[in-house]
């Protein structure tokens, strides 16, 4: 999977929590630059709810699920994952624990945005930075206001 068919799968996603950042062309192609791939097996843990961690996940192929521990019996499935969807939005803007594990359903491509990788992109590029950032914060009040609804807790 290269950075374009990436950019196609994130940009085709059909879900109210799609990761839409207002990019042109020339800015999609920088962002993606800054990106790192990694194929994940099916049932690797991505992410570890309560571990400390900064990096941003988009899904290129495959499905991911996501789960939370210590909520009410039936709360703990909280999501599945297509390709073009992100994870781990929260890393982007805080320091603290993980608040969901992401497990491969499938044998999975994922694309890794890690902290100084981000930080690197602010110094070099502050405006896509910015988008991103304003992006990845409607992935995340979207999730909040969904799981709110469905009375999932937070933790």
């Amino acid at each position: 999977m290269t950075h374009d068919e990436l950019q196609q799968v994130i940009l085709s996603l059909n879900a109210e929590d799609a990761f839409r950042p207002r990019l042109d062309v020339a800015q999609w192609r920088t962002f993606l630059q800054f990106l790192t791939r990694h194929e994940v097996r099916a049932n690797d843990l991505l992410l570890k709810q309560g571990e400390m961690d900064r990096t941003v996940y988009f899904l290129g192929q495959g499905s991911l699920q996501v789960y939370a521990t210590g909520g009410p019996p039936g709360s703990n499935k909280i999501a599945i994952l297509r390709p073009g969807a992100m994870c781990g939005e929260l890393g982007l803007f805080a320091d603290g624990e993980r608040t969901a594990s992401v497990e491969a359903m499938t044998p999975s491509v994922v694309w890794a945005l890690r902290l100084p990788r981000f930080e690197e992109l602010c110094q070099r590029v502050p405006m896509i930075a910015l988008e991103v950032l304003r992006a990845a914060g409607t992935v995340m009040a979207q999730r909040m206001r969904a799981n709110m609804q469905r009375q999932i807790p937070m933790t």
